[in-house]
């Protein structure tokens, strides 16, 4: 039988906000697609109307928190699907530093975007 490999400690950190992070994306994906796809169809969708959504501070909230955990769970689940496949040494922690600074620039670039669909800049 082959044997069960994870970088993830179980009942470590890493391992919690993992699973955390994927519970959040499950109810948050659900309600985007249901508000984006079922309420408001696709030809109804406008930037106007994405900006009426943004200036919702629960919305915003919301959009901006679904941004960092979906950040969060999709860099770190690749991350550690690369040291699962043997990743280590110095290639280990240049791939940690250039998913890290793509992540928070990616986090950057989608709260300024954000705000600006707000309207508050």
């Amino acid at each position: 039988m082959a044997e069960r490999y994870s970088s993830f400690t179980p009942g470590g950190t890493g391992w919690l906000l993992q699973r955390i992070t994927a519970a959040f994306l499950v109810v948050v994906l659900a309600f985007h697609f249901f508000l984006l796809h079922f309420v408001n169809h696709a030809a109804e969708i406008t930037f106007a109307g994405t900006q009426a959504r943004m200036e919702t501070v629960g919305y915003f909230v919301t959009m901006v928190l679904f941004l960092i955990t979906a950040t969060f769970h999709g860099v770190n689940g690749v991350y550690n699907a690369l040291v699962n496949q043997g990743l280590e040494g110095t290639p280990k922690k240049v791939v940690l530093a250039v998913l890290t600074i793509a992540g928070l620039a990616l986090v950057a670039q989608g709260i300024y975007v954000a705000v600006a669909m707000a309207g508050w800049i």
